[in-house]
């Protein structure tokens, strides 16, 4: 680094090349969010999912992780767990990768991200699906319909957009 100014030293040491503009994908330039942008989904302009559907779809979706349980164990009654973590995982999956469970598809809600209005990630849904086994977080909401586990992974249920035909 002999002969390098202190910001090409500096450079070169964060990973980045001297002269190359800082694109997203070079080290140090990672895409981030931050707290002090607004979000980009308007609660004030979607419908917020009302407690109704979201509770057909929690239900649907605990039936199916009760079938594909019932598959793993011999006795639910004597071993739950296998239940419930059935309901995590698939939540995590299909929520992480698709926006939606298959309960939620049928009740016509989805579950999107306040940032950027797309699927919140598997880590994100993982935490949501892990507060919402404990279900006191999901009893808990504030005026936008949002519980606990959507604020922690910066959720919101959203009515799914009809397609016209």
């Amino acid at each position: 680094m002999a002969g390098c100014g202190q910001a090409e030293a500096i450079a070169v040491v964060a990973g980045r090349v001297p002269g190359r503009r800082n694109l997203p994908g070079y080290a140090g330039m990672m895409a981030t969010t931050s707290d002090s942008k607004p979000p980009a989904l308007d609660l004030e302009k979607v419908e917020v999912a009302s407690f109704g559907r979201r509770l057909i779809g929690l239900l649907i979706d605990w039936a199916v992780a009760t079938l594909v349980a019932s598959f793993l164990v011999e006795s639910l009654a004597a071993n739950p767990w296998p239940q419930l973590a059935v309901f995590v995982l698939a939540h995590a999956f299909f929520v992480g990768l698709f926006g939606q469970t298959i309960g939620m598809a049928v009740a016509r809600i989805r579950c999107v991200s306040v940032a950027d209005g797309g699927a919140i990630g598997i880590p994100r849904a993982l935490v949501r699906g892990v507060l919402l086994g404990l279900l006191i977080p999901a009893m808990i909401s504030d005026g936008d319909g949002r519980g606990v586990h959507d604020r922690v992974a910066k959720s919101v249920m959203v009515m799914r957009a009809r397609e016209n035909a």
